[in-house]
């Protein structure tokens, strides 16, 4: 009796400690991480090319923070599969972003497009430390901050409240929420304070690695880094101010059409020409590239979606494309109902390479394979 009582002491013991790692390894598997988001996201670009909308739960053309509500929906009947956010402000310590979105209902967007299965992104157009001035401002501010130890401190403080927001962003399980992050974005312009007439670019990569690592130091470890210029010539222009592959995640670019329809073969014989250069790029440093932002500000061209946009897109081996906000019913960037190209943008949505929502699930986008 004594054998047989230890011979099931011991099967209990091996069922329990069984049970205990499949439940460990089971929790471990659904833990979402940027590492396997970024694994997901490079098959999912041989599926096609994610669609993405600035702010495009917050507010359209004709509402605001309407629940279920977004522009892309009313047209297409979907939701894009890439969501925009803008943390301008939040330095300051303002409730509402430099575009009237409450950082509170942020996060809880964050929070649902996460459970819907789809990606969020991060722009910031951070006020200028040095002088409190907009991000707009062209004054020569990094080589500043470099130098003095006080004005670099400002900068933390700036970085402190990212790092707060983006540790803020668990799901219900208390896990952090993966998420893309774009700092010190179109630094190949001339209109920011780290743009590239204002800092040169030995300072710029120094700049944007001390942000990254500092972040990291404050915990964050839920950002995947998006490295993103404006339009460029060719590879050494685009690498000019690349920060090291240690430092970044994907690699992007922002171009705006204007003129339009005048330009619609310039633009798009422009881009292609740059998304080939950028997939060779990709290819070498074995990054995902992206078009981090684009857009024709009220698309008067009621084909451009097919004519312009898709031409583009067609062989780029791209991870997401983001369309600019509908911010008024003078800028905005992704039709409504009853806009021009409404018709048309169906037609684009009905593309096999073009993926929105209805594409993704939580499986796909956050769980390991």
């Amino acid at each position: 009796m004594r054998n047989l009582n230890t011979l099931l002491s011991v099967v209990f013991l091996i069922l329990t400690v069984s049970c205990s790692t499949n439940k460990v390894n089971k929790t471990q598997h659904e833990k979402p991480s940027k590492e396997v988001v970024l694994q997901n996201l490079k098959t999912l670009t041989k599926k096609g090319i994610l669609f993405g909308h600035q702010d495009d739960l917050a507010y359209g053309i004709g509402w605001s923070y309407e629940p279920d509500n977004s522009d892309v929906k009313r047209v297409t009947g979907d939701y894009p599969a890439v969501y925009g956010w803008e943390l301008g402000h939040l330095e300051l310590g303002d409730s509402v972003n430099i575009d009237g979105v409450p950082f509170e209902k942020m996060k809880e967007y964050v929070k649902e497009v996460y459970k819907k299965g789809g990606l969020n992104t991060f722009s910031w157009h951070e006020v200028n430390p040095y002088n409190g001035k907009s991000a707009w401002d062209t004054t020569s501010t990094i080589k500043h901050l470099l130098k003095e130890p006080k004005l670099m401190s400002a900068y933390h403080k700036d970085l402190d409240k990212a790092a707060i927001f983006f540790n803020s962003l668990k799901d219900e399980n208390g896990n952090a929420i993966p998420v893309i992050f774009r700092p010190l974005h179109e630094q190949t312009g001339n209109w920011f304070w780290w743009g590239s007439p204002q800092t040169s670019a030995q300072d710029y990569i120094k700049f944007w690695q001390l942000t990254v690592d500092y972040l990291k130091r404050k915990g964050v470890e839920n950002v995947l880094y998006a490295y993103s210029t404006t339009e460029f010539p060719n590879k050494e222009y685009y690498l000019e101010r690349y920060p090291g592959d240690q430092y970044v995640d994907i690699l992007g670019f922002d171009a705006y059409q204007t003129d339009a329809p005048k330009t619609d073969e310039d633009f798009r014989n422009r881009i292609k020409k740059m998304v080939s250069t950028l997939k060779e790029i990709g290819a070498e440093h074995d990054k995902l590239i992206a078009f981090t932002e684009v857009g024709l500000e009220q698309i008067p061209n009621p084909n451009w979606w097919t004519e312009v946009l898709q031409p583009i897109l067609e062989n780029a081996d791209m991870s997401y494309v983001m369309l600019w906000r509908n911010g008024r019913p003078d800028h905005y960037f992704v039709p409504y109902p009853g806009q021009v190209s409404e018709n048309n943008f169906k037609t684009f949505y009905k593309s096999q390479k073009v993926l929105f929502q209805e594409d993704l699930t939580k499986e796909k986008v956050y769980q390991k394979k």
